[in-house]
């Protein structure tokens, strides 16, 4: 299937541009350091990199607080210094993707500040405006992800604004043309620089009710969700009016009309809706996005039946669209920590690489995967993340998966000449890429092992997917493609395992992914503990 487009399939690293390298002394990533170290991410064998946000931005929410969509904030350096990077990662054979957060923009953004003026003005209606209720309190009941009323009062016009995070972050109106208009001239602006492809953040909040429909509340025992905590009153409510509303479709087709003009370019969308799974099938269908992912394994939940559960629905549900996973990024604790618990055994981080690049789709991966980095516990005195704060001590936040990349274990480790901006613990120096590069038996020489020989592999890469009945703690499937089938199975636990499985003719394992390897025989699989089977029918 050479012919697949290039996002079939492929695997994307995530930088998080803050904690990559810092090249001006000033504590905090930048481009720069982005473009010094390509030959190093283009060493992991991976496809393509996405970049979170650099634009220009008061930084409130860390980049996602957008002021101006075409330009780089100087924290992160210049366009000049983009185009650099975009030459370079084409010449080393990596797309780039870059991140647009579509829904809101900053306070500071321009927009924003016109629309606040007054309720006559050229973009009055650019952003969600409401009266308040006759007591004066907010129009509805809808609230932030970050806590308490998604509502803001702003005096000058005497209305409320809808935010559905930050107070700083206030909510695009999706229902006015010229608003859809002037977005897609942003990512347009983008397009035409080169990048090949858009993250999209949040994208199902792109439209709200227009009648401002309360939510209904949500039974105590069903106040779960990503990418917030039960205790948070966010998960109080059925979100069924803030986001993911129909008109969004027509929008996400105009979107894709503007990409389609662009060949090879991709659309990626985050998804967090009251049904992740089926909003990222309908999201995903033809004329749509090409990609969606959502927060469904970015759980605390580590058991076969949960990752089988969790891919069977959204493959039972996506018949047009390509599914991207992603066990890791900037908003959950790290995967090491998160399923391996407080004292992972190293092995895991290959383990859990492996899994997720052996589902059907494409995967996003986030740096420091590749090392094996754990959570870092962020005291509160050094937090920056204004959601930690808010919620500290129950929740602490996700400055704990964002500290710098240890390059060296040096001083900073290498990150940067001065302290920074988040805390480097000692345990990640010994983690540090100049170590782990001397030594061929580490994280990343492993993660960087199974890359290449994945790429070789065309039934991982865009096979169909069969899963098997086994016990816990056995995740075992079948991927099918061009006549070819694999037989692949996970161990998740630390002791050995076996399983029956009801398979015709003769399997011969397959070598070269340096995982502790089981067997397969008569019928019975025999894992070691955190073990793996590849195995080819003869």
């Amino acid at each position: 299937m050479s012919d697949a487009p290039w996002w079939r399939g492929a695997v994307t690293y995530q930088i998080y541009p803050r904690s990559f390298l810092d090249t001006d002394g000033d504590g905090v990533g930048d481009l720069p350091g982005i473009i010094e170290k390509l030959d190093y991410v283009a060493s992991l064998g991976v496809d393509a990199i996405w970049i979170s946000p650099f634009f220009k931005s008061p930084m409130a929410d860390y980049g996602y607080d957008i002021a101006d969509y075409c330009d780089v904030d100087p924290l992160f350096g210049t366009l000049e210094d983009f185009d650099r990077l975009l030459a370079k990662a084409h010449g080393l054979g990596l797309r780039v993707m870059i991140d647009q957060v579509l829904s809101h923009t900053s306070i500071e953004h321009a927009w924003f500040q016109e629309s606040r003026q007054s309720r006559d003005n050229a973009k009055a209606d650019w952003y969600v405006w409401a009266d308040a209720k006759e007591d004066g309190t907010p129009p509805n009941n809808w609230l932030s992800i970050f806590g308490g009323s998604a509502w803001q009062w702003e005096p000058r016009r005497g209305q409320y604004y809808l935010h559905n995070f930050l107070a700083s972050q206030p909510d695009l109106n999706f229902h006015q043309p010229e608003v859809r208009a002037a977005i897609l001239g942003c990512v347009r602006f983008w397009l035409e620089r080169g990048v090949d492809g858009l993250r999209l953040d949040a994208i199902n909040f792109c439209f709200h009710d227009a009648q401002l429909r309360d939510n209904p509340p949500k039974p105590k025992a069903q106040r779960t969700g990503r990418g917030f905590s039960p205790d948070n009153p966010y998960a109080f409510q059925y979100h069924w009016y803030n986001n993911t509303q129909p008109e969004n479709l027509a929008f996400l087709a105009e979107l894709r009309a503007l990409l389609d003009r662009y060949p090879g370019t991709v659309a990626l969308g985050e998804i967090s809706s009251e049904d992740s799974l089926a909003t990222t099938a309908q999201y995903t269908q033809a004329g749509r996005l090409h990609m969606g992912y959502s927060f469904e394994l970015l759980t605390d939940d580590f058991s076969a039946a949960h990752i089988r559960g969790t891919v069977e629905q959204l493959e039972a549900q996506m018949r047009e669209g390509w599914p991207c996973w992603a066990i890791s990024n900037h908003d959950v604790e790290r995967v090491l920590s998160r399923w391996g618990g407080e004292r992972p055994a190293p092995a895991l981080a290959n383990l859990f690489t492996a899994l997720v690049c052996s589902l059907r789709g494409s995967v996003c991966v986030y740096q420091g995967e590749e090392l094996g980095l754990t959570e870092v516990d962020v005291p509160y005195e050094a937090l920056k993340d204004p959601y930690g704060i808010a919620f500290w001590p129950q929740f602490k936040g996700r400055d704990g998966c964002r500290t710098p990349i240890p390059w060296s274990d040096g001083e900073h480790a290498g990150f940067s000449a001065s302290v920074p901006w988040l805390p480097v613990p000692p345990e990640h120096r010994t983690l540090a890429v100049a170590r782990q590069d001397a030594d061929p038996v580490s994280v990343l020489q492993g993660f960087r092992r199974i890359m290449h020989w994945r790429r070789g592999q065309s039934a991982l890469r865009w096979g169909d997917i069969r899963f098997l009945d086994t016990p816990e703690p056995v995740l075992a499937f079948l991927r099918c493609h061009a006549g070819e089938t694999l037989l692949i199975a996970f161990n998740l636990d630390g002791k050995s395992a076996q399983a029956e499985l009801s398979l015709d003719g003769q399997w011969r394992p397959v070598e070269g992914h340096g995982l502790a390897q089981g067997t397969f025989d008569g019928g019975r699989l025999s894992l070691p503990g955190h073990g793996v089977l590849f195995a080819r029918q003869a």
